[in-house]
């Protein structure tokens, strides 16, 4: 049964489903994973081919959330003072002043991340990891809010740079965004027929509908999420069968368990509940694992994907009563 007391959070995530759902539509799942990785301090991974409203997509939840928004379109000339910023010679004054770069934001859009050279995707390692960025031996704070929404295209290889798994590890979530539903998509043509203009909306008419406060007391209530032992111990059951797997050369890391377990909490409180339930630990299990995992070639040419490992490794663990 739910908690009375977490009505911050059911509240808060409530009225941001219905506001970006003013905009976006189709996306339920999406949205609501994004939403919990935004609440739990993480950061987000987006692939999907283009025409699914990924950048409206993060444009419309820093909106909805009250945020300051971002965006760095990423191509293979793109140096890391392009996204971090750099020190200009100031003639008035005859100093140097710091020009900050995007990344000064509270919600940053790294569009088409894997077109940039791995020098200029290392760039956001430090900003993802420490809320910092060092310009010229000189380290600057960030918004304590940042958070990366990186897009990537599934089907277009040519001239990119794939991130390395380290890089991979730092995003909290890999969010799957397909192609909507034939109704949802027939809703978006309707509302296109009869004179919507999602950009229109999402500029003028969408406003914040939640404050920092509520973000913060939200936070307070995903931290006192309870969990008795044996949910906490079910999520490392997962990470350490995924390292034992027949399909996998890599499995998890200790780091996968605990963004799992933050997940999980967050999805918790977002329903409504003060304790975890295995099915919470379910329900973010692939987006929270599915760009850890390596396939072995094998499994691939069998057209296995990572999300079919996960899931089999779900059904083969025990799960807690």
């Amino acid at each position: 049964m739910a908690n009375d007391s977490l009505t911050v959070t059911r509240g808060l995530t409530e009225r941001i489903m219905q506001q970006v759902g003013r905009v976006i539509v189709g996306q339920d799942e999406v949205v609501m994973q994004c939403l919990v990785a935004v609440l739990a301090h993480g950061h987000v991974l987006l692939e999907g081919v283009p025409g699914t409203a990924k950048t409206l997509l993060v444009k419309t939840l820093a909106r909805a959330l009250g945020r300051d928004f971002g965006r760095v379109q990423m191509t293979p000339d793109l140096m890391p003072s392009d996204v971090i910023g750099t020190y200009v010679f100031d003639g008035g004054t005859g100093e140097f002043r710091l020009r900050k770069g995007p990344l000064f934001t509270s919600v940053l859009l790294a569009d088409e991340i894997n077109r940039a050279p791995a020098k200029t995707q290392s760039a956001l390692l430090e900003a993802m990891q420490e809320l910092q960025a060092t310009i010229d031996g000189v380290t600057h704070p960030l918004d304590p809010g940042f958070t990366v929404f990186a897009t990537q295209n599934p089907v277009e290889f040519e001239g990119t740079y794939p991130l390395p798994e380290a890089q991979l590890d730092r995003f909290m979530l890999k969010v799957i965004v397909d192609y909507p539903a034939p109704g949802a998509e027939d809703e978006l043509l309707l509302r296109v027929h009869r004179g919507a203009d999602p950009l229109r909306v999402q500029a003028e008419e969408l406003r914040p509908c939640v404050t920092p406060e509520e973000v913060e007391q939200s936070r307070s209530e995903i931290a006192a999420v309870t969990a008795e032992e044996g949910v906490v111990t079910y999520v490392g059951d997962i990470v350490r069968a995924t390292r034992t797997s027949a399909n996998l050369v890599l499995g998890c890391s200790p780091r996968a368990g605990v963004m799992t377990l933050k997940a999980a909490k967050t999805h918790a409180a977002m329903s409504g509940r003060d304790y975890l339930t295995p099915e919470d630990v379910k329900a973010v299990a692939c987006p929270v694992l599915r760009h850890r995992v390596l396939l072995r070639p094998e499994a691939d040419i069998e057209g296995l994907s990572a999300d079919n490992i996960i899931q089999a490794v779900l059904g083969e663990t025990p799960v807690p009563r």
